[in-house]
């Protein structure tokens, strides 16, 4: 008991040390306004850098392999929603004017998108084409993203997982079997990266909807996507407990409750 609670003492004490609560972007008419713990040992700068690196070495691999699109009207209809929303990003947070933006399709048939961290963007063809999607869902799905990106989600998460494994290195240096450290990873994956990965999708749906709307993107095309997306998966999806998305309906549902909150963006939007 109390080799338990000096290592309990000294994880905790170590591992607060190197973390900060910190709120990444602005709330916005749908209040998103979580305090988030970041460890300060995992700089926005590395991230970025980090990912950015990564990044070009994906379009290199889709250049080399012919599948980087940059001419086609999707492309250029890619292009054209992204700077939209891009101008509108501030609002959230606005050091991200500052971040350099990219946009690229990779034909693919994967029913994929993602804008990671630092503002690069990433379509895959199949989900514009297989799911036929207007411009509309097409800003539905790229605002949902880069909200991802604004709130540093993956940084979020790489500074979770830093902790985990603080953690079990205390564990083991003071005697914890590696049973017992492996025992608890499946309650700790439950407790911790699950229910906060929902949490950040929900906070990327609310940010990206308002992002389409502010950007002149009609925000019910969040509900025709979402449902094209259950469509496609056809029954598939895991149980929303153990999924690190929430089920269609709950998605579908918070989305309808924010979407009068937005509706005025958009209606300017149409008017400027």
């Amino acid at each position: 008991m109390k080799k338990s609670l000096v290592v309990c003492a000294l994880g905790a004490a170590v591992l607060l040390s190197g973390c900060e609560t910190v709120n990444t972007t602005n709330a916005g008419v749908v209040g998103v306004d979580r305090k988030q713990s970041m460890f300060s040992m995992v700089s926005s700068a590395e991230v970025n850098q980090s990912y950015a690196q990564s990044y070009q070495e994906t379009l290199s691999e889709a250049s080399n392999q012919g599948a980087l699109d940059k001419n086609s009207a999707n492309a250029k209809r890619l292009q054209v929603i992204a700077n939209r929303l891009i101008a509108q990003a501030p609002n959230f947070r606005p050091d991200c004017a500052q971040w350099k933006w990219e946009v690229n399709l990779i034909k693919s048939d994967e029913l994929n998108a993602n804008c990671g961290p630092g503002g690069k963007i990433i379509f895959y063809s199949g989900l514009i084409e297989k799911l036929k999607l207007t411009d509309d869902e097409i800003a539905a799905v790229m605002g949902h993203e880069i909200a991802h990106a604004l709130r540093e989600h993956g940084r979020e998460a790489m500074s979770k997982q830093y902790a985990l494994g603080a953690g079990k290195q205390i564990a083991t240096l003071f005697g914890v079997s590696q049973q017992a450290v492996a025992l608890g990873d499946n309650g700790v994956n439950l407790l911790m990266t699950l229910p906060n990965s929902r949490e950040n999708e929900n906070e990327a749906d609310l940010i990206g909807l308002e992002l389409a709307a502010r950007a002149g993107y009609n925000p019910n095309a969040a509900i025709t996507l979402w449902n094209k997306m259950g469509q496609a998966a056809g029954g598939s999806a895991p149980p929303e407990f153990m999924s690190t998305h929430p089920a269609s309906t709950s998605r579908i549902a918070s989305l309808q409750a924010a979407i009068p909150k937005v509706m005025p963006l958009y209606q300017q939007a149409k008017k400027s």
